[in-house]
């Protein structure tokens, strides 16, 4: 199970006002252990995109990265993983810039 251990949420402007609801981008360091296929020395965090919308909060997408080349992983969050990804995101959202 990953662990979050830092975080920055960013409110998403949209000056054409194409988009319906506020979009946030959060950006989550994430401490993973060494017996995970996802470990990365390199270290690793998520790029999450979340939509809120009425009573709709939900992730819209997300990217595993590696801290120092920046690259995008190939792999998927496991339900419970993404279940406390989403919670998490919802619980910060007041904390947006």
């Amino acid at each position: 199970m990953l662990a979050i251990t830092g975080y920055s949420v960013e409110r998403l402007k949209d000056p054409f006002g194409i988009l319906s609801g506020e979009r946030y981008e959060f950006f989550l360091d994430i401490d993973v252990p060494e017996d995970d296929e996802l470990f990365s020395e390199k270290g690793l965090y998520i790029r999450v995109l979340y939509t809120v919308e009425a009573d709709r909060h939900e992730i819209i997408k997300y990217d595993i990265m590696e801290k120092e080349t920046e690259q995008i992983l190939d792999f998927e969050l496991e339900e419970d993983e993404e279940a406390a990804i989403d919670s998490f995101c919802k619980e910060h959202l007041s904390e947006a810039i």
